[in-house]
């Protein structure tokens, strides 16, 4: 196993063992790096948040569906009322007897064999479940709504309510699940029958409800995996003591072992086990995978978001069983074989107790690619790489973890495919040919685009590496060459941002040095005319001079360049990415907003009478619709501002009436961006300067919007009083700032991303500046439209207050435009398109909490509001982008 950390078991602890009681004593080195003395399990962290979830849909059908409840209830009530009282009454006690003697005789046969962790962990989970069962039973008393204490309890024959927990039965339920013994048979049957049977009699007595069962049992599972997800399981993992024993089991004499830690350590490769070199008193040393249930699970949230975010990909079940697993790897190996690729051979298999299994593989002397240097990779060595993926898909075997680790090179330069644990048997075309794209760019981040390449059309053939193109794309690789690939993405990115700046730089040297040289212009023997020529084609040369530069910095990406040389061979391959993915994680997180978003406009029109829409004053409507058309005009004030090149003003005011089109199929932050930046593209203005002057505009409009808000801020807390104390509100903003500020300073890691961020900001936005400042009108104008912008959005959010207040409780300006810049924040940095759902919750907040209107006049108000600066618009909208798109403005 060269090219892994291989230490000798012995540097972390010591220890033997007795292996043969007949013959001579064989001492046996067995050691390993000290294990945690508690594990935190996945599979407990899920069980956790099936649970939760689990309550909740309970509570929501004990709330939503009182009818179906109370009519379930009836009829178990009626089908029960039959059962003798006396058999009620016996079956009652027995269960309720046995339901605390079962688990006390299961806590005293775990102490006799010596495993109290476990009984301390039930006991834990136990007194837990007793407070939430308390808090629960409070908490439907007092706060719940009259539904669900309905459908949870039932009258109590000494007055009163039943309890909607079971203050005993949830603890035990907790106890049983934490201890483990859902995992030996009889005393799970042994319980879960005396369970069942304290449940019925209590259902049959009318001393609880069907739900309150269910409730207690969710309750009782829940916190028992909460609590061994917080404190941990006991670790069961085999220790090399375990391990040796093992292979004595199946046959072997080992006299060592050595943990082998793979150098790549990457967080999708945690479930391959832990490896070991184990040497025999007779024969070759053996390679030994140990797997776990720890390490199989880990990777688990990993693998189903893969699994529900890919089509068209079958990949390994989420969660497998020891067993299953085992099955899978050894039936891989033998199939890799079979196919004449060159793998680890299986030669033994056993179980290490009931919670780890063991594959014995002859050793593999060698290194991985990932290992090797650069120039050590030779071009045989690629070749038979790609052989050994010929042979496995001849018989259509998928690896599906083709990186560098997993391809093994010995002495001889023998290439050795491992790592089959992964691999997928009858693979479909799509998977073999995720391979193929996956070992291209292995192969291609250390040997470079054209030799990966060229070997592959040598060993597969043209059409079978064409064919891979559409799938070579980021997401159908793994992740750590994901990883690899953004982080070559960051350097090409700053060696381009510094080629431009040192660009910059040597431009402006130059100027200086050509303003020295022919010093300053004599009056009248310098027309004025031709001194602005000449300036406009110093600035022109400039620009020519950083393009130059941006493109001789330019670097082609790695799977741009793999693209590039398999169509010098196959022009007419097909490149047109496969689409992947069912769902991006942006589009999710937009769908779950918007469903809140929508829940909550829908809750708050639901709750504003019709009367008050009617009696809406006409005249403020029309007020706010006229604010509302006049915030586009300034919008192209605030951009034009920033732009020194010539433009239409109508086509820009066109642009922003688009935008409120788009602003409606993407988050309001983005939207607008992408659309003026487009425009002024098309406009005639470079790419760089229009990205440039888009982001002057957008930082100047940040600027502009801290500022006016700390400042009507200030305003708002002073307005009150006689001095000019600020409010504890802009205090208490002003030191959040500046603690953010002091943690960001504090912390390499954030502050090397926020001086990345920012020197990249400046980088093309300060040069454009430069060019703005040269003439003040563009900068007035600029400004002056930001200021207009929010004036106008205040005016008609003020109007449309107005249009439902009608006892003239009417807010100060200063509150208005503190509400307002509160709120638009919040929708620039909600998910939703346009901020739905976010804007409306902040304003409708802000009205009530900080300017004391009442609910129904702020939620009409609100709605107006938006409906006014973001839905009505959208047909303008559609109706301007289509205008400009037709045009070539967009």
């Amino acid at each position: 196993m060269e090219g892994q950390d291989v230490r000798p078991l012995g540097e972390w602890r010591k220890g033997t063992v007795c292996v043969n009681a007949e013959g001579p004593i064989d001492r046996v080195s067995g050691d390993e790096p000290l294990l945690a003395a508690r594990v935190h399990r996945p599979s407990d962290l899920l069980r956790l948040l099936i649970g939760v979830f689990a309550i909740a849909v309970v509570l929501a059908i004990a709330a939503f569906a009182h009818a179906t409840t109370s009519g379930l209830e009836q009829d178990i009530n009626k089908g029960t009322g039959q059962a003798p009282d006396l058999f009620v009454k016996l079956a009652g006690l027995a269960s309720s007897i046995a339901v605390l003697l079962v688990p006390v005789a299961f806590a005293i046969e775990r102490l006799i064999k010596r495993d109290g962790l476990r009984i301390a962990d039930g006991v834990l989970a136990a007194v837990l479940a007793h407070g939430v069962t308390l808090a629960t039973d409070l908490w439907v008393a007092r706060g719940a709504p009259a539904t669900i204490q309905d459908a949870l309890t039932q009258p109590a024959a000494g007055g009163g309510l039943t309890d909607p927990v079971h203050g005993y039965l949830a603890p035990v339920i907790a106890y049983m699940s934490a201890v483990g013994m859902a995992r030996r048979p009889r005393w799970r049957i042994a319980l879960w029958a005396v369970l069942v049977l304290d449940a019925f009699t209590m259902l049959v007595a009318g001393y609880t409800t069907p739900l309150s069962i269910i409730l207690t049992i969710l309750i009782g599972w829940t916190v028992a995996y909460g609590t061994l997800y917080t404190v941990g399981s006991p670790n069961v993992r085999p220790t090399g003591q375990t391990l040796l024993a093992g292979l004595r089991h199946v046959g072997f004499r080992p006299v060592s072992a050595m943990r082998a830690e793979d150098v790549a350590d990457s967080a999708e490769q945690g479930d391959r086990g832990r490896r070991y070199l184990v040497t025999l008193e007779e024969g070759p040393p053996l390679d030994v995978t140990v797997v776990d249930r720890e390490q199989q699970a880990q990777g688990f949230f990993y693998r189903v978001w893969r699994r529900m975010t890919l089509r068209g990909i079958t990949t390994r079940r989420s969660i497998q069983s020891l067993r299953q697993a085992l099955e899978q790897e050894a039936l891989l190996a033998y199939a890799a074989i079979a196919a004449g690729a060159h793998a680890p051979k299986l030669i033994a298999t056993s179980e290490l107790g009931p919670d780890a299994v063991m594959l014995v593989y002859e050793h593999l002397g060698g290194r991985s690619l990932d290992a090797m240097a650069d120039e050590e990779i030779t071009d045989d060595v690629v070749r038979g790489s790609w052989e050994q993926v010929k042979a496995l898909q001849s018989r259509r075997i998928a690896h599906r973890r083709l990186t560098g680790d997993a391809i093994l090179v010995d002495r001889s330069g023998r290439v050795t495919v491992t790592d089959l644990r992964g691999g997928e048997i009858a693979a479909g075309d799509l998977v073999l040919r995720m391979d193929i794209a996956q070992l291209l760019t292995t192969l291609g981040l250390r040997v470079g685009a054209e030799r990966a390449v060229a070997a592959a059309v040598e060993v597969l053939g043209p059409d079978k590496v064409a064919d891979c193109l559409p799938l070579l794309q980021p997401i159908a690789l793994s992740r750590s060459t994901r990883a690899t690939l953004r982080k070559l993405a960051r350097e090409r990115a700053q060696r381009e941002r510094e080629a431009v700046l040192k660009a910059s730089e040597e431009a402006r040297q130059a100027r200086l040095e050509a303003a020295g040289t022919h010093g300053a212009p004599h009056g009248a023997e310098k027309d004025e005319k031709a001194e602005r020529k000449a300036v406009r084609a110093e600035k022109q040369a400039e620009k020519r001079a950083l393009d130059e530069a941006l493109d001789e910095a330019r670097e082609e990406d790695l799977l741009a360049q793999i693209r590039r040389q398999v169509l010098l061979i196959r022009p007419q391959a097909p490149v047109e990415p496969v689409r992947l993915e069912r769902i991006r994680p942006r589009t999710l997180i937009s769908l779950i907003a918007g469903a809140i978003a929508a829940y909550f406009l829908l809750s708050q029109i639901a709750r504003t009478p019709l009367s008050t829409i009617a009696d809406a004053s006409w005249g403020w409507v029309a007020v706010a619709v006229l604010f509302s058309a006049l915030s586009y005009v300034a919008a192209t004030m605030s951009l034009l501002g920033f732009v020194p090149e010539r433009v239409s003003f109508l086509r820009t005011v066109l642009a922003q009436v688009a935008g409120s089109f788009v602003k409606i199929v993407a988050p309001a932050a983005v939207g607008g961006v992408a659309l003026n930046t487009r425009f002024l593209q098309r406009s005639g203005v470079r790419p760089g300067l229009a990205v440039a002057s888009v982001g002057a505009s957008q930082l100047f409009g940040l600027g502009a919007h801290i500022l006016l808000l700390l400042a009507f801020g200030y305003l708002t807390g002073t307005e009150k009083t006689q001095d000019f104390t600020p409010s504890r509100t802009v205090i208490a903003g002003l030191l959040t700032v500046a603690v953010l500020m002091l943690v960001v300073t504090a912390i390499p890691a954030l502050r090397k991303f926020v001086s990345t961020r920012l020197r990249s900001l400046f980088a093309g936005v300060v040069p454009r500046m430069l060019d703005v400042l040269q003439r003040p009108m563009k900068l007035i104008t600029g400004i002056g439209g930001m200021l207009l912008l929010t004036a106008t959005f205040v005016l008609c959010l003020d109007a449309s207050i107005r249009a439902f207040d009608q006892g003239n409780q009417q807010l100060s300006y200063a509150s208005l435009a503190v509400v307002f810049l509160a709120g638009n924040a919040l929708g620039s940095a909600a998910p939703t398109p346009g901020g739905v759902g976010a804007v409306e919750g902040a304003l409708t907040f802000g009205l009530v909490g900080v300017g004391g209107l009442p609910l129904e006049v702020a939620t009409p108000a609100v709605l107006l509001y938006r409906l006014l600066t973001l839905w009505l618009p959208v047909l303008p909208g559609w109706v301007s982008f289509n205008f400009l798109t037709r045009k070539g403005a967009l």
